[in-house]
């Protein structure tokens, strides 16, 4: 049987883990958040006392890791670490920028590719991240580069973050934003940027229910429903 996959990539805070989950949702496939995963890890390594830009610190932890995906009665995605679900912890403001650095370490894309590649071999998936397209689903049915200008996404970072109970300046939200992407474009392994055969989707100026039909057109565009 052959499933159909659908790859989003783009900068963090550009909106794409609430746009697959919804589009995911429209087409009766499986979401998959890759960040989350990433973001799991990140939570184990600074668990561990250890530093997340440090490679020789980081790898070790890799060997007995418990990293496991499950979805609730609602469908939603939720990440578990020896067991326990950290759905909420890996959420914490101070994961995001660990995340990105542990995702620099070839060890660490290596250790998670398989995971995230099995779930496209049994299900029919939306898979968001920063490589999709590029190298963990180069094969997808449609790739989609989701974007928006940096401030409009400190803006929803924001309101995330307050809506969670997490106190936040708009300020240091840019900065941590702009910060990031620098670090996701220039890093050695897997850049993010979009695949040459990705449709480019700039929601800066579309609210969220303008942005999911604009991505559920252009998924309909590329495969029969």
């Amino acid at each position: 049987m052959s499933f159909r996959s659908v790859a989003i990539d783009g900068p963090a805070g550009a909106g794409k883990s609430t746009l697959a989950r919804r589009l995911a949702g429209e087409l009766g496939f499986l979401y998959v958040d890759t960040g989350a995963i990433y973001r799991t890890v990140a939570l184990a390594v600074l668990r561990a006392g250890e530093d997340p830009s440090r490679e020789d610190q980081v790898v070790p932890l890799l060997d007995g890791l418990d990293i496991r995906m499950g979805y609730g009665s609602d469908g939603v995605q939720r990440m578990y670490l020896s067991g326990e679900d950290v759905s909420a912890a890996i959420r914490e403001h101070p994961i995001s920028g660990a995340a990105s650095q542990i995702s620099a370490i070839p060890a660490v894309r290596d250790f998670l590719l398989d995971f995230q590649r099995k779930q496209a071999r049994e299900h029919d998936v939306v898979m968001d991240g920063r490589d999709i397209g590029t190298v963990v689903l180069p094969g997808a049915d449609v790739k989609i580069f989701l974007t928006a200008a940096p401030e409009a996404r400190a803006k929803r970072r924001l309101l995330e973050l307050e809506q969670r109970g997490q106190e936040a300046d708009f300020d240091r939200v840019l900065q941590d934003i702009k910060e990031r992407d620098w670090k996701d474009e220039h890093r050695d392994i897997a850049p993010l940027k979009q695949a040459e055969d990705a449709a480019l989707l700039d929601t800066t100026g579309l609210n969220l229910e303008q942005s999911c039909d604009r991505l559920l057109s252009l998924v309909k565009e590329k495969i029969a429903l």
